[in-house]
């Protein structure tokens, strides 16, 4: 029996998927302990309980996901709007490095898919839909080439196969990436060089008493859905280039224009968006609520025919990039704390994708202390970047071992 449920329950579902993953991380010192996102740890329980609902009474929900782009075009205009130019400058090398490790990781992600394909027997093709596909793409890249996959290689099980690993990966980028941060911190002592301010949500040291405004709130709201015009017009402007971009990589670039001119052209004007807590407040429920309407809506009784190759191919990438992100990420990076927050990142962005990778270093952030370069470099690194060398990548390696 397929449930519809409705936008409004959906929001207060995915409120609840919130206060859940809350309260069990207070309860649960592990999960608080070792920085993994409440979202992830709400989302997953979820994500159970609608599965065992499949599975003992054929109770499938289908939720009403509209909203969900909304809220991850406003997280990406509040990650924009606090961010400063001279972090931008500060932040330039870190993304150039940043972005030939991911690129060369793609590499490596589909050997790694291709040589799990070649002990278990299947053809090399699935070893790359297993790979970089599924993993660093994520669903969009996932179902953007199923078509070819089937209807080019034969792979019939193609969109099963690809949702399943990145389904998985959403969820273990979500889980592994605290951990790898908290290992590199404390293996090394680290600490921020500064006190910085907290690019999305508040500490846990500094309670939950968040003194917001009424001006402070309107100004946020007015500023942010402002930008969402901005970014929708430049998303237009970008189109009519013969260019596509996603909505919210424009809405990320919409707020860090805007951000950097208004001091520019309204000089008289109180504008410091990244000690803003109304802001800050906002980014981290719009991910949230972003990231439990994803994972909460997750299919799970759809992975169990997959579970034998899906297995050994998820466990394979989730080791590699465990190693390739302590081994060679944190290292290349500068070894410092900024460099153990973007690890954190890189590896949920490796697995699962861009709002994924910074739940894992806003988990971080808020217990060790603020990042502005990281909240910058990775983002532009995985909401851009990769898609665009993803795909020339995956184009090369179907004409050569397809």
């Amino acid at each position: 029996m397929d449930i519809a449920v409705g936008p409004a329950d959906t929001i207060m579902i995915a409120c609840l998927v919130l206060f859940f993953g809350k309260y069990i991380n207070k309860k649960v010192p592990f999960l608080r302990e070792y920085n993994i996102p409440e979202p992830v740890t709400g989302g997953v329980l979820f994500s159970i309980v609608f599965g065992a609902l499949y599975f003992i009474g054929g109770i499938q929900l289908s939720f009403a996901l509209d909203l969900r782009d909304a809220l991850l075009v406003i997280f990406f205009i509040t990650i924009g709007l606090s961010s400063q130019f001279k972090t931008l400058v500060k932040g330039g090398r870190s993304l150039i490095i940043l972005l030939v490790l991911a690129v060369g990781y793609l590499f490596i992600q589909n050997f790694t898919g291709m040589g799990v394909a070649a002990i278990t027997g299947l053809s090399p093709t699935t070893g790359i839909l297993g790979g970089s596909v599924s993993f660093s793409g994520g669903h969009g890249t996932t179902i953007a080439w199923v078509p070819t996959f089937k209807g080019d290689f034969g792979l019939d099980n193609a969109m099963e196969l690809g949702i399943a690993c990145a389904t998985i990966g959403l969820v273990l980028g979500g889980v592994i990436g605290g951990p790898i941060a908290k290992f590199l911190i404390n293996k090394y002592r680290l600490t921020p060089k500064e006190e910085q301010p907290i690019t999305v949500g508040v500490r846990h040291d500094k309670g939950e008493d968040v003194q917001i405004t009424y001006s402070s709130a309107l100004q946020m709201i007015y500023v942010i859905f402002a930008t969402v015009g901005v970014g929708e017009g430049l998303n237009a402007l970008v189109s009519a280039m013969g260019l596509s971009l996603p909505r919210f990589v424009t809405a990320l670039f919409a707020g860090i224009l805007i951000t950097n001119l208004i001091p520019v052209f309204f000089k008289k004007v109180d504008w410091n968006p990244e000690k803003s807590k109304s802001l800050a407040l906002a980014s981290d429920l719009s991910l949230g609520l972003f990231l439990a309407m994803s994972l909460m809506s997750l299919q799970l009784w759809t992975l169990v025919d997959l579970a034998g190759p899906l297995l050994l191919i998820v466990l394979a990438q989730v080791i590699v990039i465990s190693l390739f992100v302590v081994l060679f990420v944190f290292r290349i990076m500068g070894k410092d704390y900024d460099a153990a927050v973007m690890s954190a990142g890189y590896a949920g962005l490796a697995l699962g994708a861009t709002p994924t990778a910074i739940a894992n270093m806003t988990a971080v952030t808020k217990k060790f202390g603020g990042s502005p370069k990281a909240f910058i470099v990775v983002p532009l690194v995985g909401a851009f970047f990769i898609d665009l060398s993803n795909a020339l990548i995956i184009k090369f390696l179907l004409g050569t071992f397809g």
